[in-house]
């Protein structure tokens, strides 16, 4: 184990896996399964596995190895994480360049983020208790909300397990990303353009809102105000959620 333990192997390692699965998104023309951030999850957790395996080592020494160089308060994959903060900052570029329809409807934006993220937090947790989840479960899943820079350590803050939180997180994306565009057919809300984007960028995050600007300025405007939104929101609300609720 002791030559992974160094910076390159977790960097390394996602880039590779991240560009394995743009290869496969490309060549399948788009199948959301080949998704890139998902095929680079499934196929970076399969690889890290397989070296435990080889070499005999316990999984927290190969994820060490992986996240952090396999020392405390070092570097590895967990410096390509601390690029997620600034990126989630960017939102504020297409939302700039249409604050005039946040000025005019911020009122209904904003109260009807929040109302959505609390309906949100209320079905993720009868539908944990209802399939008999325990606690730590429960609490890994109610941050799903918000961007993974946010829901990862308000995860760990609550008494959950931040990497099925990124796991939720992700697939969230991923669903959106692939199937954005049937599900506004499904229920015809083309028409709704502020609609379209805030639904995408607070379902979605990050991709749903790559999915929004293909769509338009409007619907990229909204989807990122979506994301920074529902981003404080969730922090501020999921620990008061999860204390009325006897998770902490």
């Amino acid at each position: 184990m002791e030559y992974l333990n160094n910076m390159f192997f977790g960097i390394f390692l996602t880039v590779i896996v991240y560009l394995v699965g743009q290869y496969l998104f490309k060549k399948t023309n788009n199948f959301f399964l080949f998704q890139p951030l998902f095929v680079g999850m499934v196929l970076g957790i399969a690889v890290l596995v397989l070296i435990q395996q080889v070499t005999g080592a316990t999984s927290d020494a190969v994820f060490s190895a992986y996240w952090n160089g396999g020392k405390e308060n070092m570097i590895g994959a967990n410096l390509l994480f601390w690029f997620l903060s600034p990126a989630t900052i960017a939102f504020a570029v297409p939302l700039y360049k249409r604050n005039d329809i946040v000025k005019k409807y911020w009122v209904e934006i904003l109260l009807s983020l929040i109302i959505g993220l609390f309906i949100s937090l209320t079905i993720i947790y009868f539908v944990c208790i209802a399939l008999g989840l325990p606690k730590n479960e429960i609490a890994s899943l109610l941050p799903q909300s918000a961007t993974t820079a946010i829901a990862l350590p308000l995860s760990e803050s609550i008494g959950g397990v931040p990497a099925i939180t990124a796991m939720t997180v992700i697939l969230n994306a991923v669903i959106v990303m692939a199937l954005g565009d049937q599900i506004i057919k499904l229920f015809r809300l083309g028409s709704d353009p502020i609609g379209v984007g805030l639904g995408l960028g607070s379902s979605g995050h990050t991709m749903g809102s790559v999915k929004a600007v293909e769509l338009g300025s409007i619907q990229g405007a909204m989807a990122s105000i979506a994301v920074v939104i529902v981003g404080v929101a969730t922090n501020l609300v999921v620990p008061i959620f999860a204390n009325i609720v006897g998770l902490k």
